[in-house]
């Protein structure tokens, strides 16, 4: 721990300046009232283009991007690149999906996804399994953010061997996190966002310049990943794909592009957005985004070219591959630039882990606590309510590390996505169309749920030998298939989900079965900011309640 450190100081300096900015964040574009979820969860529905940004890219880029992707193309080669066409497909599908779902929020008050599926649809149980949903979805997805920290914290040597030391700083930042997410609601990773997005775009950009040249340029590089996948025995890993991980490659990516704007947080993120032309111009530069992640996925290449050794995982004999991203730069750069670099890391898992506890205590609290629990609850019952909420999630999400423990931390996010996949025909399909029947999406959420669950059930972990829930590639054999393809389940659970809504919904049309009354009109779906009936519903807060 004494060789880093200048490493460590840097990082606790950052990481207290972006704390004090979460404090600050609650008296920044700060209402008269903060006792009220739309100035909480949605930060006042008042963001515009630039603030936007940064939130929704703090919001999708997330630990995910740079310590997840890297180790995975670190570990497997090529098909760790799924995530770049993914983040390409994801704008046109916002584009088309999150606008209209925007202008009907706006129109109704609407604070979560599943407000819009129980006005739509008529439907109280529908919205429940839909915000049910959401919120075991995102803490998997806040997992991933705690992996990223500790991986800093343990290159750094501040981590220990047993389970206490090594989660104690986790728990310290967590605890600030809370402190600052609970005063302060959807405004403090906004503020924060601007510093984490300034700190990464600098690291990757001196990485990629600096490390090339450091290590023999990009031919070198190149091949000395080559090398080492073809002395791998894992048939699946490879500078470029095979036949075996092709299918595995384009479900994922396709699969993840679908799963990405329906997560609580994605949507979170559009609705503080003040109105239509907000959203538009971001998706159309949000691009450049995913320019920076492709950059960052080399990173993987370049750890292999240095000949980083990743540290001991928590179980005898395991290696912890987060580890990658943070030994490079702390064999690489000087002590003060990993410092920066480290914060960088850490404070990019901060910000989405903050969005992403908020989206799902605006479920809880909207979708279980006052339709189940307290029809009568006040705007500011409602904002406390929520406060605790995103507390218990963040525990919620310590408790998937330490159950699922997957083989490659990036699939705490892929096994959040099969969940959050199952909501598409209600939440997607459903802005467009009324034609599904309420029954046939619950049935087909509960058939796509079931199998999903099932698949993930199935396949081991082949580091830390556990035998079930150990990744989200399923090998096709299990089907009675003779071969070693895989494919991503959310993709299977998805199909199986549209397919048994399509059947039922047919079924109970023939049945003449009720399908209840839509709470929405055509026009609601292309509201704008200034529009007067957007202006009524502000002015009655409980919308939602007469809407439905």
């Amino acid at each position: 721990m004494s060789e880093h450190i200048t490493e460590i100081v840097v990082f606790t300096l950052l990481f207290l300046l972006v704390s004090a900015m979460g404090f600050v964040a609650a008296k920044w574009r700060a209402p008269k009232d903060m006792a009220h979820l739309d100035e909480w969860g949605l930060g006042g529905r008042s963001f515009g283009g630039w603030v936007t940004w940064f939130l929704v890219g703090g919001d999708l880029y997330t630990a995910y991007t740079f310590v997840a992707v890297p180790a995975l193309i670190f570990g497997a080669g090529a098909a760790g690149f799924f995530a770049v066409p993914y983040t390409v497909v994801i704008y046109p599908l916002f584009f088309l999906i999150l606008i209209r779902l925007w202008s009907v929020s706006h129109r109704h008050g609407f604070v979560t996804p599943a407000d819009f599926v129980r006005t739509r649809f008529d439907s109280p149980l529908l919205a429940l399994l839909v915000a049910i949903t959401g919120i075991v979805a995102t803490m998997p997805y806040i997992a991933l953010q705690l992996v990223g920290i500790e991986a800093v914290l343990k290159t750094m040597g501040v981590t220990g061997d047993s389970a206490l030391a090594r989660h104690a700083p986790i728990i310290v930042a967590f605890a600030i996190l809370a402190a600052y997410t609970y005063q302060s609601g959807l405004r403090a990773p906004a503020l924060i966002a601007f510093v984490k997005d300034t700190l990464i775009y600098i690291v990757i950009l001196v990485a990629v310049l600096y490390l090339p040249y450091k290590l023999g340029g990009w031919g070198s590089i190149f091949d000395d990943a080559a090398a080492k996948f073809e002395a791998s025995p894992a048939p699946n890993d490879g500078l470029t794909l095979n036949t075996n991980n092709q299918l595995q490659y384009i479900t994922l990516a396709v699969g993840s592009a679908l799963a990405l704007f329906l997560y609580p947080h994605s949507i979170t993120g559009v609705l503080a957005s003040k109105n239509r032309n907000v959203i538009k111009r971001n998706m159309s530069a949000l691009p450049a985004y995913s320019l920076l992640l492709g950059l960052i996925a080399l990173l993987g290449f370049m750890a292999i070219s240095a000949g980083v050794k990743p540290l001991p995982g928590a179980t005898q004999g395991s290696v912890d591959s987060n580890t990658v991203v943070p030994l490079l730069f702390d064999q690489q750069f000087p002590s003060w630039f990993a410092g920066v670099a480290f914060a960088a890391i850490g404070i990019g898992a901060l910000v989405p882990a903050a969005i992403m506890s908020i989206a799902a205590a605006n479920l809880f609290t909207r979708n279980i606590y006052k339709e189940y629990i307290r029809k009568d609850a006040t705007h500011a019952q409602e904002a406390g309510v929520a406060k605790i909420a995103s507390l218990v999630v963040k525990l919620g999400a310590v408790a998937f590390i330490i159950f699922l423990d997957p083989q490659f931390s990036i699939d705490l996010q892929l096994i959040g996505g099969v969940l959050i996949l199952q909501t598409a025909p209600a939440v997607a399909v459903g802005l467009y169309t009324r034609w599904l029947h309420r029954g046939g999406l619950i049935a087909g959420w509960a058939a796509g749920m079931g199998l999903g669950l099932w698949m993930l059930y199935q396949i081991p972990n082949a580091a830390t030998k556990r035998a079930h829930f150990g990744g989200s590639a399923f090998p096709l054999e299990k089907f009675g298939f003779d071969t070693p393809r895989t494919i991503y389940v959310g993709f299977v659970a998805v199909l199986l989900n549209l397919l048994v809504a399509v059947v039922v919904t047919l079924i109970l049309r023939a049945m003449r079965t009720a399908e209840g009354i839509d709470g929405t009109e055509p026009d609601d779906y292309f509201a704008d900011e200034g529009d007067p009936r957007l202006e009524e519903s502000r002015r009655t807060p409980d919308a939602l309640a007469s809407s439905t």
